[in-house]
């Protein structure tokens, strides 16, 4: 999941802690989307329970990165 962490009705944050509640070990790896580049954050992120952490504007390299490191069984060799 790439999850915004600036939402109107629930926050990134508090949606992440809902998801791991509901979903706990079956979650899927969820990754933080922010144009926020504070450390706070970040740790904010980590503390909620999200895999990664990623800043806008984000460009399609690093994308192919992150769903290489938590979907390994994907076929990234199509994404451009």
């Amino acid at each position: 999941i790439f999850m915004d962490l600036q939402m109107p009705k629930m926050d990134g944050i508090q949606a992440t802690v809902e998801i791991l509640n509901h979903l706990g070990d079956d979650a899927p790896p969820i990754v933080a989307l922010t144009a926020n580049v504070f450390e706070e954050d970040r740790e904010n992120c980590k503390n909620a329970g999200m895999s990664d952490f990623l800043t806008k504007p984000v460009n399609i390299q690093v994308i192919k990165e992150i769903l290489i490191k938590y979907a390994p069984d994907l076929n990234i060799k199509k994404i451009s």
